[in-house]
């Protein structure tokens, strides 16, 4: 029998024929090797399987899975972790690019921190062409031992993509899946962080591609982006006013379920309080995706120095 492999890459995809490819090359290129890598495609209908089925031919690692329709991007982010074997889990997105060292940087931190619950580096926006547009500055407190702190932050704060860091799958088990009312990537990190702290490795190892396909880009209403993540959406059943409620609601329920202590609890749901009545102030729902750029006078990082795959190229 296949001796069971610490980490876990669970890589949903639908149609991403485009830039798959070249995130495939950056995860089998990673210098931890000590994974499975299950791709589970959501009945895609280009040349995305064509593309899964040769990397997985050629690498033992990979485990494809193919869906008969397509269940929506939530159902799928969920299936994925059903079916990953690992005592870490991460998420991959088919068009985001890795360094080299991304897995190792926080597999290394989660070893060094039992309490810390999930691991993710410095990261950066980059184009089409893989050209850093973007450095994000991660500013919340994720890394407090304090649950409420934690919480608190990833309310008031933009965050970054903590959704995607490598985190511990235990963790990921006791927690609600991944809905799929607006915004409902927000409560379910939240839900995470009530368990336990985060640790930002202080590299730039991660690199979000904004393309004009990318689901946020195409999807550009609440609604439509509701109905990607799951078809069952579409209808009367779900108006907007319903997803934002189901939202709000996702965070109540996420202290609820949570294990805190009584005095925890209550500062949360203070938390929660504060940040509806926030709401009614300009910018209290600001995304990081709606500030302006924060870009230094230059860049100094070459994205086809750290990620496997993309030697020769210039960015």
């Amino acid at each position: 029998m296949t001796a069971v492999p610490r980490l876990s890459i669970g890589l949903p995809v639908y149609n991403g024929e485009e830039y798959l490819a070249e995130s495939l090359d950056a995860l089998l290129g990673q210098t931890y090797a000590d994974f499975e890598l299950v791709i589970s495609d959501n009945a895609s209908t280009d040349t995305t399987e064509d593309i899964c089925r040769d990397y997985a031919a050629k690498d033992s690692r990979i485990r494809y899975l193919r869906l008969s329709r397509n269940i929506g991007a939530a159902p799928n982010h969920n299936y994925v972790f059903t079916q990953c074997r690992g005592e870490l889990f991460k998420w991959a997105s088919h068009d985001d690019l890795y360094a080299r060292d991304l897995l190792l940087r926080c597999v290394e931190a989660l070893d060094e921190r039992p309490d810390v619950v999930l691991a993710h580096s410095d990261q950066a926006v980059i184009d089409e062409t893989g050209k850093v547009k973007v450095p994000y500055e991660y500013g919340l407190a994720t890394d407090s031992p304090s649950a409420p702190v934690r919480f608190r932050s990833l309310l008031f704060e933009p965050g970054g993509d903590d959704f995607y860091g490598v985190m511990r799958a235990d963790v990921l088990r006791r927690v609600k899946p991944h809905d799929s009312y607006h915004h409902a990537d927000r409560t379910f990190v939240a839900e995470i962080t009530l368990h336990g702290p985060f640790h930002q490795v202080p590299e730039l190892l991660y690199f979000r591609r904004d393309h004009p396909t990318r689901a946020e880009r195409a999807n550009p209403s609440k609604r439509s982006r509701c109905v990607n993540l799951d078809p069952r959406r579409a209808g009367l059943l779900h108006p907007t006013p319903r997803l934002l409620v189901e939202y709000v609601w996702g965070f109540v329920e996420a202290i609820r379920r949570a294990p805190l202590s009584p005095q925890d609890r209550r500062e949360c749901y203070r938390a929660l309080g504060a940040w509806l009545t926030s709401r009614r102030h300009p910018g209290a729902g600001e995304r990081v995706e709606d500030r302006a750029p924060v870009v230094p006078p230059e860049v100094a990082v070459s994205v086809d120095d750290l990620v496997a795959g993309r030697e020769g190229r210039r960015s």
